[in-house]
């Protein structure tokens, strides 16, 4: 009977080892979210949100394969550079920030690519839409130890959206017919992770 006990417990620690995660945390000062878009068809505005969280559960401090992933984005932390700019980005014509203060950004999976990239394929909520999004993720530089002693690592993840599937309403345009805001919006969230 006592090989029987020892057999189930060796189970059970191989199958709590199988799913133990180990939790990564955003760098707030070395995290952000940009975004360039298309101004009336001759030029590119650029932004960013400065305030971005998350973490990602990975199955081992080495190895992100099938990671979760979970970041909200601060919609009023947004920055153009000029604030009439910022003020109607945050209206009802693109973001309601007022009544929609946060993006985020969930991970469906993500699965590794050729060394040092990954597709994350992630549920992505603006306003009140979620619609799934495909990023192409670059790690970048692999994982150090940091002056302090802290584990990092670094990931650029890159995404083109259509901004009008997610409520979006400003739609001017040009007597040509070419749109004063372009539908589609490039996503670059750069972020630095600390092994917690």
């Amino acid at each position: 009977m006592n090989n029987f006990f020892k057999i189930v417990a060796a189970a059970a620690l191989m199958i709590n080892g199988a799913v133990a995660q180990v939790k990564w945390t955003a760098d707030p000062a070395h995290t952000n979210a940009r975004f360039d878009v298309n101004h009336l068809g001759i030029s590119f505005v650029d932004g960013e949100f400065t305030k971005v969280s998350g973490s990602i559960d990975a199955p081992t401090k080495e190895n992100f394969d099938n990671a979760k992933i979970d970041f909200t984005i601060d919609v009023n932390s947004i920055n153009t550079r000029v604030d009439a700019r910022d003020g109607h980005l945050k209206s009802d014509d693109f973001f309601n920030a007022e009544k929609y203060p946060a993006m985020k950004l969930k991970s469906v999976s993500f699965k590794p690519g050729k060394k040092g990239k990954y597709i994350l394929v992630a549920d992505l909520t603006i306003r009140d839409v979620t619609k799934k999004v495909t990023f192409d993720v670059t790690q970048n530089g692999g994982i150090i130890t940091d002056p302090w002693g802290k584990t990092r690592a670094g990931f650029t993840a890159k995404a083109t959206i259509n901004r009008f599937d997610f409520g979006m309403k400003y739609n001017d345009k040009l007597p040509s017919g070419v749109e004063a805001v372009s539908a589609n919006v490039e996503i670059t969230v750069n972020t630095e992770l600390v092994l917690n």
